[in-house]
């Protein structure tokens, strides 16, 4: 692990940090009220912002004593100042990804009453920045609960031991799955249909939290799942592991095409870039990398120029990386000429090189538009709008979080890649009444939308089942819901799924 939990913790800091915890849920929630305007009518609301306890170690020598502290973030439809019967509402949990970032990017982009407007080409807007009221929020749906994961956002854990034990894969789902348990029962919620919505390492969490929550007597309404990221192999590149390069190649399509990289019919459109590219991966892409070196000089020249024809990279430079083009490789590469690289997040989104034109790839552009405008914003809203009051940082992005994490878990021992699309399908096949939602974005280089596609073909489901999961694309990245016309379309799609 990268952080300092290899080496013992002194005990007075032991003590500091279990103190610290428990100040937390000490803590009364702060509760606001707010109102917004959707669809012609309003919704007035109560906000509450607080604290939850986490017991990971129910064993007689624990004592039940609190592992950690996960901050809440919750909306609930008032009708005249009074709750309606909370069985008559469903109830939405939420969280992102990273794994260590916390859930703001979905409740102040997408599903929650405010967001933070960005640029619908996805650059960033000049300051200062704030929230505005979503006219498209999801409140409409469901009551939201907003969760940070441990270690994001305000939530921490009271010792090493629970530290490491809820940065990994399993510890995390315990830990959320108690999170959403004890909710329902303080929330009185229990009669409620119960939804759960993920981005990105967020649809980690939710495809297995899916199978865990049965496990707890917990039946799901449904699961919605924004930028798959549920089998980590179709999302790394190296090694021996060619299928991330297979299911890049037609979101690389997408982005040449849409910096105008892309020369004939390739070019007229990203439909017919990414169909032209899905259909080269089918017939002779995946093939050539299985045969390695077996194949001929003239099949592999062959390869690189319909590669090059297809992404936009040089043919030479393509051979030079024998045939596989890595995500950073793209990034550095496709708009080498002009000085610029291609952002991960959001690929319509560019970002200037230094002058020697470094293939060290420093930052995201696509990350960097919308992080400080979020971050900012966020902070503003929960200290002078929702109350909350303290000068504990915010974990917006923890990356001591992203370099500790664990990913080894119960269904992906020893050295092999972490995947929670098994415990989905098994959750729909346990559960007759779930249903799942997913949604991906077509410029998205982080999780791209094809390798969602194989993810989802791949899980062991008949037919009938299948036909549970919803499949939607935007015309936008990671965040697609950062696109105005891509969150209408996001919303419109959730009430269709609905019904």
């Amino acid at each position: 692990m990268a952080d300092s939990s290899d080496k013992p913790i002194p005990d007075d800091e032991k003590k500091r940090l279990r103190e610290r915890v428990e100040r937390l849920l000490l803590q009364a929630p702060q509760t606001s009220t707010g109102s917004v305007a959707v669809g012609g009518k309003t919704l007035h609301y109560s906000a509450s912002a607080g604290f939850v306890p986490i017991v990971a170690d129910m064993s007689d020598s624990h004592k039940g004593e609190p592992d950690a502290a996960l901050f809440l973030t919750s909306y609930t439809l008032q009708h005249k100042g009074v709750a309606p019967k909370p069985a008559q509402r469903p109830i939405l949990f939420a969280f992102n990804g990273g794994p260590g970032s916390a859930s703001i990017w979905l409740h102040l982009g997408a599903l929650g009453p405010k967001r933070v407007p960005i640029n619908d080409d996805g650059s960033m807007p000049p300051p200062p920045y704030g929230v505005e009221d979503n006219p498209h929020t999801w409140f409409e749906h469901f009551d939201l609960v907003f969760v940070d994961p441990p270690h994001t956002g305000y939530s921490l854990t009271a010792s090493d031991a629970a530290r490491k034990k809820m940065l990994s894969v399993d510890g995390d789902v315990d830990a959320l799955a108690e999170c959403i348990r004890v909710h329902l029962s303080r929330s009185q919620r229990w009669g409620s249909p119960v939804y759960l919505a993920g981005e990105s390492y967020g649809t980690t969490r939710g495809a297995a939290l899916a199978d865990k929550l049965l496990d707890m007597g917990i039946a799901l309404a449904g699961v919605i799942l924004v930028s798959c990221a549920m089998d980590i192999q179709t999302l790394e590149f190296g090694g021996k592991n060619d299928l991330a390069y297979a299911l890049y190649l037609p979101g690389f399509a997408a982005a040449a095409q849409y910096h105008g990289k892309l020369k004939g019919t390739l070019g007229d459109s990203g439909a017919q870039a990414r169909a032209a590219a899905e259909a080269f991966v089918q017939t002779d892409y995946l093939a050539a990398l299985h045969q390695g070196g077996r194949l001929s000089a003239m099949q592999r020249s062959r390869i690189a120029k319909r590669m090059a024809e297809l992404t936009g990279i040089r043919a030479d430079v393509i051979e030079d990386n024998d045939l596989r083009i890595s995500d950073m490789v793209f990034f550095s590469e496709l708009l080498r000429d002009q000085g610029r690289m291609v952002g991960r997040l959001e690929a319509r989104v560019t970002g200037p090189m230094g002058a020697r034109k470094s293939r060290d790839w420093e930052f995201d552009p696509g990350l960097e538009a919308i992080f400080g405008p979020y971050a900012m914003a966020s902070h503003a809203y929960m200290h002078e709008q929702l109350g909350v009051q303290t000068d504990q940082r915010y974990e917006v992005l923890s990356m001591d979080v992203n370099k500790s994490w664990n990913w080894l878990q119960g269904e992906s021992k020893g050295n092999s890649y972490t995947s929670t699309s098994g415990a989905l399908a098994r959750a729909l096949r346990r559960n007759p009444n779930l249903r799942v939602l997913v949604a991906s974005g077509y410029y998205d280089l982080g999780t791209p939308y094809s390798a969602s596609d194989y993810s989802l073909a791949r899980m062991d489901l008949s037919p009938d089942v299948m036909a549970r999961i919803t499949h939607h694309y935007y015309d936008a990245g990671h965040m697609m819901y950062t696109r105005t016309d891509d969150l209408k379309k996001l919303k419109a799609d959730l009430k269709a799924w609905l019904g």
